[in-house]
């Protein structure tokens, strides 16, 4: 063997002796971390008034307080500013095994998982002072303001505008279907500040105090009988000149790297839940009715169930690809898309597999399947909302379309 040889052997052990404890320590804390919240969550939700209520919001909210006041916020942040610098590999870790003991989402999830890295990224001292410490401790609560009613998935044609004033902007607009809007005390707001530069070049990051007069929430009904989304107007509300993330006019670049903080951690919890109901699904599939049959015993139920358990599978290979791709720092790209429309679409027919499993008890909510028929009939009527959040299904399929097939634009 030459000596370059026995160098490159000797790396290569070393690579894997490294390799090797640092997945060591990652199975610890995992395994850390799965006893705490097993137990910690399980002491929360029996200590709930009333016993546990995962769709109510002052339930999320108050767990996510939970999380934050142990330290489990900030993961990846700087310890400058009360962060934890954990890995993406360990942030991955928590994400999958807070989704595993059953916990459910947070109500800032937007603050966490958008806003926090946006200001890290691109925002000044003082913004950076001002605005982290209220999302780590989960003290204020923020939303989105993009959507509109003329440009929901098209963001580049908002008509929300700023313009100039003393000070800062007078902010005019209506957004639409602003998760948590009422309860927030800010949002972040793409606005439209040059109304003669091209759609996606004359837009600003701006953060508004929803406080300020002027601004206007009305709560939207959802078909589950929950009110998560909420028009917001924004009414010549005032916008001070140190609520501007990032140059003027930059806009669209700050909303598009927002959008990719979440890359690699932003699927593991929904996949986590995937499979989970999967196997709801299939105990269903082989019980009994009162008549003795088995849905199992149909052909098309257990195609339909192996078809699931082939999505559940790739999906998991496609977020550890995109969690690869985030652990080398490669720019986002079109495969979000597919990943995005595969879960969406997939899971709306794990969901609709499963009401017609349970049947009457999919409207009745009793038997012994009663708590199980509740969650599940709970989960398919939300689900309809998942095509079209983050990315309408026709819009992925156009990004598809034409960054992956290279097909041209229509």
């Amino acid at each position: 063997m030459t000596l370059l040889e026995n160098a490159a052997r000797e790396d290569a052990v070393r690579d894997s002796a490294a390799q090797d404890s640092a997945a060591g320590e990652t199975e610890a804390f995992r395994l850390e971390l799965r006893g705490w919240l097993e137990s910690a969550y399980a002491d929360f939700a029996r200590a709930w008034p009333g016993g546990a209520d995962p769709r109510s919001l002052d339930y999320r909210r108050a767990w996510e307080d939970t999380l934050c006041a142990n330290g489990w916020s900030g993961l990846g942040w700087p310890k400058a500013y009360g962060g934890k610098e954990l890995p993406l590999s360990r942030q991955a870790v928590f994400h999958e095994e807070h989704a595993r003991c059953g916990a459910p989402l947070g109500v800032n999830l937007i603050g966490h998982g958008i806003l926090a890295p946006t200001v890290l990224h691109f925002g000044d001292e003082a913004q950076k002072r001002r605005f982290l410490p209220g999302i780590l401790s989960n003290r204020e609560v923020w939303c989105q303001g993009y959507s509109e009613p003329g440009a929901g998935s098209d963001l580049a044609s908002v008509r929300t505008r700023a313009e100039p004033a003393p000070g800062g902007f007078r902010l005019n607009g209506h957004k639409i279907w602003t998760s948590f809007a009422d309860r927030a005390q800010w949002c972040f707001v793409l606005a439209r500040t040059d109304p003669q530069a091209a759609k996606h070049k004359g837009l600003s990051f701006l953060l508004v105090d929803m406080g300020s007069p002027g601004v206007r929430v009305e709560p939207i009904r959802q078909i589950t009988g929950e009110a998560e989304f909420s028009e917001v107007f924004f009414e010549d509300v005032f916008v001070p000149q140190d609520a501007l993330l990032g140059e003027l006019n930059q806009g669209w670049k700050i909303a598009m790297a927002a959008a990719s903080f979440e890359r690699g951690t932003y699927f593991i919890p929904r996949l986590v839940r995937f499979a989970q109901e999967l196997r709801q699904v299939r105990e269903l599939a082989l019980r009994a009715d009162a008549h003795g049959r088995v849905p199992a015993a149909s052909a098309s139920v257990r195609h339909r169930w192996a078809r699931l358990a082939a999505d559940s599978h790739v999906l998991a290979l496609k977020s550890q690809r995109a969690l690869a791709g985030a652990q080398r720092g490669d720019p986002p790209g079109p495969e979000g898309s597919s990943t995005k429309i595969h879960w969406s679409e997939a899971h709306q027919r794990l969901l609709e597999l499963s009401l017609q499993l349970l049947g009457e008890d999919a409207c009745l909510g009793v038997g012994a399947v009663g708590a199980r028929a509740a969650e599940l009939t709970h989960a398919y009527l939300w689900s309809r909302a998942e095509t079209i959040l983050a990315g309408t299904s026709e819009i992925q399929r156009n990004i598809i379309a034409e960054q992956m097939l290279g097909l041209p634009k229509a």
